[in-house]
């Protein structure tokens, strides 16, 4: 017989970055990127309705209706953990991502010092792009917390759910969760130029009129961070512009060209010996160079203006990679 907290506890003492529930298979872990079984037992029908009333509590009649449901669940100051819980073949089934209670600095995630740069900047946007799992979200909160250790401001984050709990240093911090406090990041995006920010985190720009309302911010002064599911900082350029009907793709090409800070694209890789993972960043940093390029639609030529701007703290992916070979991080395989 599984106990939820037991099974909780035991990923957070594995060193684990995801925990799988299933009915019919028993629990499974990501440990290090590779899935891992942490019992014999198979979990029944019934033991994955009780997990799912007990994380969602009052949301489990709407969450029976939709289909789905994304929450944070904290484990009694043992850990946070982000949740999706949904229907697979007309049972229930969890994905749970273990969030750290404790921020990590840029320099505990051995980040390049451009991103501290990059965040002294007082407005613009700045985008952490890749693929689901990469450490975009560990990025921001670590990004989120050096503002708040080294200059006063407000700091409006708007997640889907609340995933690092951030106290007040010199900033003043609040945290807006999709669903619970707002409606919709498109509602929460309209209301908090009204709310007197400074800094805006937008959890993920998924639409049309996310992305539309968090470039007018970053126009309007106020420095704004966000995410996408982009590899590359071309693909994030482009991926952003075709988001738009053709006619309007000239004029939000000028736009994200005057307010576009920087892009820093991550991913995980193992190391050689697959006890731990190295975070690989790609970093462009906006130059009047690569602002024509954006303008005029010449994206495909930002990966060598990256090439070459070491000297502004830009590196290619494959540079970052190269690096970690060199090393001894990686292996060349990897």
């Amino acid at each position: 017989m599984y106990l939820l907290k037991d099974l909780l506890i035991k990923t957070i003492e594995l060193g684990a970055s995801d925990l799988h529930l299933t009915t019919g298979t028993p629990p499974v872990i990501r440990l290090n990127g590779k899935l891992m079984a942490i019992g014999e037992e198979n979990l029944t029908k019934d033991i994955m309705s009780e997990f799912a009333k007990k994380i969602l509590g009052d949301k489990f009649d709407e969450y029976n209706e939709i289909g789905e449901a994304d929450i944070s669940y904290e484990l009694s100051n043992k850990g946070r953990f982000r949740v999706n819980v949904f229907k697979q073949s007309n049972k229930d089934a969890i994905a749970l991502r273990v969030m750290s209670l404790k921020i990590p600095s840029l320099d505990e995630l051995n980040h390049p010092n451009i991103l501290k740069e990059l965040i002294k900047k007082q407005r613009g946007l700045i985008l952490v792009t890749g693929p689901t799992g990469s450490g975009k979200s560990t990025t921001l909160a670590a990004m989120i917390n050096e503002i708040n250790k080294t200059r006063s401001a407000h700091i409006i984050t708007l997640e889907d759910p609340i995933e690092y709990v951030h106290n007040h240093q010199k900033c003043i911090i609040n945290q807006r969760e999709i669903g619970k406090d707002t409606k919709s990041y498109a509602n929460a995006l309209r209301a908090v130029l009204r709310e007197d920010p400074d800094v805006i985190l937008v959890g993920e720009m998924r639409d049309l009129e996310t992305i539309s309302i968090a470039i007018t911010a970053a126009e309007t002064g106020h420095l704004v961070l966000s995410t996408l599911h982009t590899i590359g900082a071309a693909k994030t350029i482009d991926r952003i512009i075709d988001v738009f009907p053709p006619h309007q793709q000239q004029q939000i090409r000028i736009q994200l060209a005057s307010v576009l800070q920087g892009i820093i694209s991550q991913q995980l890789v193992p190391s050689i010996d697959g006890t731990k993972r190295f975070a690989a960043l790609e970093t462009m940093v906006i130059t009047p160079a690569i602002q024509n390029q954006i303008r005029e639609g010449k994206t495909y030529q930002i990966e060598s203006a990256i090439q070459t701007g070491g000297r502004f703290g830009m590196k290619t992916m494959d540079m970052s990679l190269g690096e970690l070979v060199r090393n001894g991080d990686i292996s060349k395989e990897t």
